[in-house]
């Protein structure tokens, strides 16, 4: 079964999350530069404006399901140690491709 995973991260980490991806074996996504929000919790507004100058980058991938989990505690690493920058990720099962 594929799974889509969402990641929203910091744009301060560049191109660091797709390396991560890379070096656990995914190629493919689809990558959203600047994007706008804020966290539910506790995040810092980044909406790109001169109130709150940061901003996001977001990136959609398909993957198969075993490779969601491992990928998802190699975020929650990351996020770990730089806990100010954010990233956030969901997993939903997809049930058609083309």
């Amino acid at each position: 079964m594929m799974k889509a995973l969402f990641i929203v991260y910091n744009q301060a980490y560049g191109d660091e999350i797709i390396a991560m991806l890379e070096g656990l074996g995914q190629r493919g996504f689809t990558r959203f530069d600047g994007v706008g929000g804020r966290g539910s919790v506790d995040g810092i507004p980044h909406l790109d404006n001169h109130a709150w100058p940061e901003y996001n980058d977001a990136l959609i991938v398909l993957m198969d399901e075993d490779k969601v989990e491992p990928t998802l505690e190699a975020l929650r690493k990351k996020d770990a140690e730089t806990p100010d920058l954010g990233i956030r990720a969901f997993a939903w099962k997809l049930e058609n491709i083309l």
